[in-house]
């Protein structure tokens, strides 16, 4: 069992090493849409199935109240938490459109929606970014190797891995750097100020 746990750990540690190395540039470009996209009065919207739904309330939380500084709440919605709006348009449409009536519903031009999608292949993840984009929202797709959403997105953060779990826990670590440095960009002082500390 401790060989097993020893495999694990070192598998998860040489993914997240070589996916955001790869990623470093993408990201980058990411906080900047993101800060912008806030700093202009937009907000952000994400959505995921199952570990990739925690994911993007993870994400979300972070934004609304806080990150590793004080500064103002910033505008995120998890699409993945409402039940009678996913449950109602699961019963009387189609689960496909869970994520993309939202879009249509709450998303406006200038917004970020970030999809997220081990697979890359969700066909709720994939309509909800088509919606986006139809919408002129910004698309961020957080996914594996690559399928139809890496196809669809503006910016994709691609982890290199066919291991759902190894995927799922590179997406929460780009998910972090990029609340990170969205809070550099738009709040530099406070960041100064806690570096003097």
């Amino acid at each position: 069992m401790k060989k097993i746990i020893l495999e694990i750990l070192k598998e998860s540690i040489r993914v997240k090493d070589k996916s955001i190395k790869n990623n470093m540039e993408a990201v980058q470009k990411g906080a900047d849409m993101v800060a912008a996209s806030i700093a202009s009065g937009h907000k952000i919207l994400v959505f995921g199935n199952g570990g990739s739904a925690a994911d993007a309330q993870h994400i979300a939380a972070e934004f609304v109240n806080r990150f590793k500084i004080e500064r103002p709440p910033l505008a995120a919605i998890a699409l993945t938490t409402d039940s009678s709006i996913i449950t109602s348009i699961g019963n009387d449409y189609h689960f496909d459109e869970i994520f993309s009536k939202q879009v249509r519903a709450l998303g406006k031009k200038d917004d970020v929606a970030i999809g997220i999608s081990t697979s890359g292949n969700s066909a709720n993840v994939v309509e909800a970014v088509m919606a986006a984009k139809d919408m002129e929202i910004f698309t961020i797709a957080f996914t594996g190797r690559g399928g139809k959403l890496a196809e669809l997105a503006d910016l994709v953060f691609f982890v290199d891995s066919d291991i759902t779990a190894r995927i799922q826990e590179t997406h929460i670590t780009l998910g972090h750097i990029l609340c990170d440095l969205v809070d550099r960009i738009l709040f530099p002082e406070e960041f100064h100020n806690k570096d003097k500390k």
